[in-house]
């Protein structure tokens, strides 16, 4: 089954992909704005989440629907679709090439911390990429097989990270970073998780951590770096969630895990 929701979930992520393509080329416009001013939503969002959601319902009715831009739908099938239309808004605002569609189709509840993830797609249509996964079955991109690096010593590792859209919190990541510069290759900041997820999966980065993900924004990313050999998880034997996502050369994780919780990484204060 994980093979047909894969399939299914390229060819809903690709028509997406298309449409929020063309919408670029018309110009974007900001719909509204979320938690800040810096936080927007812009009218292709939505489009592609209203065509996404149109798609599954009619390819499978009995799944449920948990997006970023609109009310969540239970399953009566046990089978769930989490959706980002747009992951990376500001670079897609901007006209950066580095922004996608996300699809995971995951078993169970849609919690991070419970849920088994089945199949996901993440295509980055200004670049013409795409890379899926079906649990057991590998990761590729473009139909072919990508495995994540090997054999990675963290003085050398190059490490991807995000930032919230609160000053605050954007503070105090940047104080991590500062922790992190001098005992790593160099930081990345590139503004797609499911993207950096990606690079970490294919060895265009050889780790990627941040904090505050929502589901929508590590559940395709996770499964396709998982499938194609890196690590992943939360800090402290957790599990990838909002708390705290770190995916990594798989021999990388136990020393740049350390390094983190060396610099705050734990804190508490910003939830």
């Amino acid at each position: 089954m994980s093979a047909e929701l894969q399939k299914l979930a390229t060819e809903i992520a690709l028509q997406a992909g298309e449409l929020i393509v063309r919408r670029r080329r018309e110009g974007v416009s900001i719909a509204a704005s979320k938690s800040s001013a810096e936080d927007v939503v812009t009218h292709a969002d939505r489009e592609s989440e209203n065509l996404i959601r149109s798609l599954i319902a009619d390819a499978r009715p009995g799944d449920g629907f948990y997006g970023e831009e609109s009310d969540a739908t239970g399953s009566t099938t046990g089978i769930t679709w989490v959706v980002d239309p747009i992951d990376g808004t500001v670079n897609y605002l901007y006209d950066i090439p580095n922004y996608a569609v996300s699809i995971a189709v995951i078993e169970g509840d849609p919690n991070p911390h419970t849920w088994t993830a089945l199949a996901a797609t993440v295509t980055n249509p200004a670049a013409g990429e795409t890379f899926s996964a079906a649990r057991g079955m590998g990761a590729t991109l473009n139909g072919t097989k990508i495995q994540a690096n090997t054999d990675v010593v963290l003085s050398l590792a190059l490490v991807g990270t995000g930032f919230a859209y609160s000053a605050e919190r954007r503070i105090w990541q940047a104080g991590i970073v500062q922790q992190l510069i001098g005992s790593v290759r160099d930081i990345r900041r590139m503004g797609s998780a499911e993207l950096d997820l990606c690079s970490v999966a294919c060895g265009r980065l050889d780790a990627y951590y941040e904090r505050g993900l929502n589901p929508w924004d590590h559940a395709a990313g996770v499964l396709i770096a998982e499938e194609a050999g890196a690590r992943v998880g939360g800090l402290n034997g957790a599990r990838a969630s909002r708390d705290f996502t770190l995916a990594t050369a798989a021999d990388l994780f136990e020393p740049l895990h350390e390094l983190l919780i060396e610099a705050g990484a734990e804190a508490s204060v910003l939830g």
